[in-house]
């Protein structure tokens, strides 16, 4: 059988302020859904460095709720679009202990303020992220075994999304690669 992949369409941009941002998001039609402080501890993993292979795994603990996530490669050069997995785990100490057992290394912790809006068929996420500073996320997800056509057309939508924000320095880096050149 067949798995059914869940794909990721995530642009994003530095932003100066995110007052401003907030308030075009808002005159655009965007939607207050929720702030969330989020702590992501990534992981290693023992026989491969994701840091090469572009993957991903990590424990978010979201407010009070706790997520095992895996990311794929990035599939496209102008967005962050990739296969994702992600389940709700009962406790983050104990999923990091799991991880840690079978031999993986704790590489780093991100941890951000999230305010995010809905609009259209996306999320946007305004983020301050220590360390880093503020960025605007814009994700959307298809669901299925999409055609490339329908992911480019998201992904242009959501870059489109970026531009009407007047947010033009774009990140493909993720917070964490931005995290460890910051502390290379």
């Amino acid at each position: 059988m067949k798995r059914v992949k869940r794909l990721e369409i995530e642009v994003k941009s530095r932003a100066c302020t995110l007052e401003e941002v907030e308030e075009r998001l808002l005159a655009m039609g965007g939607a207050f859904v929720d702030e969330v402080i989020q702590k992501d501890t990534y992981f290693n993993h023992p026989c491969k460095n994701f840091e090469t292979t572009d993957e991903a795994v990590r424990i978010r603990v979201s407010n009070d709720r706790s997520y095992l996530t895996y990311k794929g490669k990035k599939v496209d050069p102008e967005s962050k679009t990739r296969d994702e997995i992600e389940i709700l785990i009962e406790d983050s100490e104990k999923g990091k202990e799991i991880l840690k057992s079978l031999g993986f290394i704790e590489v780093a912790i991100v941890a951000k303020t999230r305010r995010v809006y809905s609009l259209d068929e996306f999320s946007v996420c305004l983020d301050t992220v220590d360390k880093l500073g503020t960025f605007v996320e814009v994700e959307g997800y298809l669901g299925g075994n999409p055609e490339l056509v329908h992911c480019e057309k998201l992904r242009d939508k959501a870059l489109n999304l970026l531009n009407e924000l007047h947010l033009t320095d774009c990140e493909r880096r993720s917070y964490l690669e931005l995290l460890l050149e910051q502390e290379e």
